[in-house]
Parts: C-alpha cells; sequence; structure tokens
C-alpha cells in the first residue's frame, strides 16, 4: 500500500491512527468520541461487541451504544442481515464511531475479536430474536452475530443476551428450554419487559447496568447488602403526617453501586423524589416503626443506612384533628434507634448515616467517633445539612480507629467512593 494509505476491514482501519471503517474521520471529530466516559469511567477501557439481530427493538441500539460509550466502552456492532432491514448500518455507525460487521470475510474479525485471545470484554446480543436465541444454544452457526457467539463461548468470553420477540415466542416450550440451557452454561439472559403480548427489550439502563455489573470488580459477589434510604412519614392523625426533605438519592446510588459489584441488593426504600432503578428489589416503608418491625427479620452481610429516620415523632390522634382552629399543639416522643436494633439483630457491617447542620469539621468528626462507639457501628458517613444538594454532597468517612476520608462531588461517585472505604478501609 502506498504512503498515507489505510486498508479498511469490516471492523475497523488498519494502518492508520483510527479505528472508524469506510470512512477517514479524525478520533477527535466523530461524536462518539467526544461522548466517551462522560458519565462515568467504569466500563472505561473495556471492548464491547454489540450483536444486533432481526427484531424491531434493533431501533433502540443506536441509543444503547452511545449509552455503554457513556460509560466508557469501545463499542465493535455486529449486525445481522435482517437487522439491516431495520436499522441502517450508517446509523450504527454514527453511533459506534466504526462501521459494523455485517459479513463474514477473510479479515476474520470474529477471531481478533471473540476468538481465544481476543480483545473483547464482552459479547452483548441485544435485542436477540427466539432465532438467534435457539441457535447459540443449540451451536448453529450461520449468521455474523451467532459466528461471534460460538466464538465467545468457545474462548471463555461473557455473553449477556437481551431477548426482543412476542410473547407467544418467549414462551414457547423450547425456546424457554433454550433460554435456560444458555444460562447453565453461563450466559446471562436479561429479563425482558412482558407487556402487549410482547416480551420487549429490557430498558438500555438495565443493559447497561448488568454490562457493568458483568465487568465489574465483583466485590461483593454473593453477598447480601441492605440498604436503607429515603425518609420516614410520621402520622399525626389518620390524615396528616410529619416528614423530612430527603430525597433519597444517596441510597439509591449506594444500593446501585452494590449492584455492580456483584451484590445481591435488598433496597428499603421510604419516601423518596429520585427515580429508582428497576431491577432493585425494593421493600417500601413508611414509619419508624415499620422499620422496627422489619429490622427484627434482617439477615445480610453489609448493612448501609443513609435513610433519614425521625428521631421524634407525634403522639398519634385517631381520626382528624378539626381544621379551622387556628393554632395546633402536637405532643411528640422519641423513636427508637434502628442502628441499635440491627446491632443487636446482625452481626454484618454496619454503616450509619449523620446529618448536622453548621457544624466545624472538627466536630463532625468528634460526633462521628462517639457514635460509631454508641450504636456499634463499622463506619459511619457524616456529612454538613449546608453542603448537601440534590445530586451533590459533601461526607466524611470514619472508621471505628477513627481515621477519616473525606469527599465532595456527586452522590454516584460518592457511593462508589463509601464502597470503597467499606471494602478496603481507610487505611493507615
Amino acid at each position: 500500500m502506498g504512503e498515507g494509505v489505510k486498508k479498511v476491514t469490516s471492523h475497523g482501519v488498519i494502518g492508520g491512527d483510527t479505528l472508524f471503517g469506510r470512512r477517514s474521520i479524525g478520533p477527535s471529530v466523530h461524536p462518539a468520541r467526544r461522548i466517551r466516559g462522560t458519565k462515568s469511567k467504569k466500563l472505561l477501557d473495556r471492548t464491547i461487541v454489540v450483536g444486533i439481530t432481526g427484531s424491531i427493538a434493533a431501533v433502540k441500539c443506536v441509543e444503547l451504544i452511545r449509552e455503554l460509550i457513556r460509560h466508557g466502552a469501545d463499542v465493535f456492532p455486529v449486525m445481522t442481515e435482517d437487522a439491516l432491514g431495520i436499522v441502517t448500518a450508517d446509523a450504527i455507525e454514527f453511533a459506534a464511531g466504526r462501521r459494523p460487521v455485517t459479513q463474514l470475510t477473510g479479515d476474520m474479525s470474529y477471531i481478533d475479536l471473540c476468538g481465544t485471545e481476543g480483545e473483547a470484554d464482552l459479547l452483548l446480543v441485544a435485542p436477540c430474536t427466539a432465532n438467534t436465541v435457539s441457535k447459540i444454544a443449540t451451536g448453529i452457526d450461520d449468521t455474523t452475530v451467532t459466528t461471534f457467539a460460538t466464538n465467545a463461548l468457545g474462548s471463555g468470553i461473557p455473553l449477556v443476551i437481551a431477548p426482543a420477540m412476542h410473547e407467544s415466542m418467549y414462551e414457547q416450550p423450547i425456546v424457554k428450554a433454550n433460554v435456560e440451557r444458555l444460562r447453565s452454561v453461563g450466559v446471562e439472559v436479561l429479563q425482558p419487559i412482558m407487556e402487549e403480548d410482547k416480551a420487549k427489550l429490557a430498558d438500555v439502563d438495565v443493559i447497561v447496568a448488568h454490562v457493568i455489573r458483568k465487568l465489574g470488580p465483583s466485590e461483593l459477589a454473593g453477598k447480601k447488602v441492605v440498604v436503607i434510604a429515603g425518609g420516614t412519614s410520621e402520622p399525626i392523625d389518620d390524615v396528616r403526617v410529619i416528614t423530612n426533605v430527603s430525597t433519597g438519592g444517596t441510597g439509591v446510588a449506594l444500593a446501585l453501586a452494590a449492584f455492580e459489584r456483584g451484590a445481591n441488593v435488598q433496597l428499603w426504600l421510604g419516601r423518596h423524589d429520585v427515580p429508582v432503578p428497576s431491577f432493585l428489589a425494593v421493600t417500601p416503608f413508611e414509619t419508624t416503626a415499620d422499620l422496627e418491625r422489619m429490622a427484627k427479620d434482617l439477615e445480610c452481610d453489609y448493612c448501609l443506612v443513609p435513610a433519614a429516620i425521625a428521631d421524634y415523632r407525634p403522639r398519634r390522634v385517631k381520626g382528624k384533628i378539626p381544621s379551622g382552629k387556628g393554632g395546633l399543639t402536637v405532643d411528640f416522643e422519641g423513636t427508637p434507634s434502628i442502628l441499635a436494633a440491627i446491632r443487636k439483630r446482625s452481626e454484618c457491617v454496619l454503616v450509619g448515616f449523620k446529618l448536622e447542620s453548621g457544624v466545624p469539621a472538627a466536630e463532625l468528626v468528634r460526633r462521628s467517633k462517639a457514635r460509631i462507639k454508641e450504636r456499634g457501628l463499622d463506619f459511619i458517613v457524616a456529612n454538613d445539612l449546608g453542603k448537601v444538594r440534590r445530586d451533590r454532597t459533601s461526607v466524611v468517612i470514619v472508621d471505628t480507629k477513627g481515621r477519616t476520608k473525606a469527599f465532595a462531588g456527586p452522590k454516584a461517585v460518592a457511593a462508589d467512593v463509601i464502597w470503597e472505604a467499606v471494602l478496603h478501609g481507610l487505611g493507615k
């Protein structure tokens, strides 16, 4: 080849400084490069092959690929002939920043990516039709995607499948048996959304979360984690309640971070106003009395309690207090410590949270040390109300030896910092 000429293959450009197939687009220009890692670095330096088959849900693959890239992934798309009838190769090239593999050629891209010592860290087939499910399960290899899957299974590269088909196809006994056969050999088959007589493709955020979990450190694999989040609502009478301004954001972020590390997560959730990922198992509560009852049956390896639990509750009046009388006096009583109840019940790693207002940093740490000793905690995460925002927080993590670690930034990042401290300690 002459100087400056690049050899173009179906999965990239050989001999040049860009990985974009067919067109010479600089890596700093293409939109896929500009969004890489803008949401997180959780998939940074990870190579993910996305296999697209002939379901109408293929139209969601542009969004799916872009979301993987926003978490840092390098995506190689592969399309079947039927998929090309639903979404164009140009659209997928725009999403991924490289031309999709649409046919098998002598460049052996399926070996380079999914063969022994292949570059891929994971193969994601999304959407996966009933036809492709059964072909992969029975070792049939006659499309681009099934060829990649055959090689991935043969070389030990993780395989995640997100089915999408009519409900009658998903419930067909042989297809169901093939789904279970795939699971038996280590393939992760995601649960589709069952509605409108269809087994619809799982939501993009669900698919991405499972990819992150599959490629994550798995530090909590096999462990049960309970996160207690949100605020309590204590009744004044049968109509009115008193509550607090907790959003539940930190707790949801901690539960998600535990899920991504492989944990079996239970999210006990009170009043909140942040969205909750659909794949998290949620047990609702309303009052401190609810939590008292729930704590009696608690069994877990780790329990984190960022919930805004009422320190005082009204002495409840039966019925409805009449309105229109001007002022109202409400009697309050103290509530029992949920942390103490948990510690009495369980030897789990127990992490408490302490919110103060207008307290100097040294005093915040001093009070945290006292609370650790008083409640038998392993860690406490303390913060000042004036430094907390809806999506951001400022925390100090304190352990039983009085060691500390401070962090200020997004709640999602704070959740990772807290888990790093809980799992690996605060050092000397």
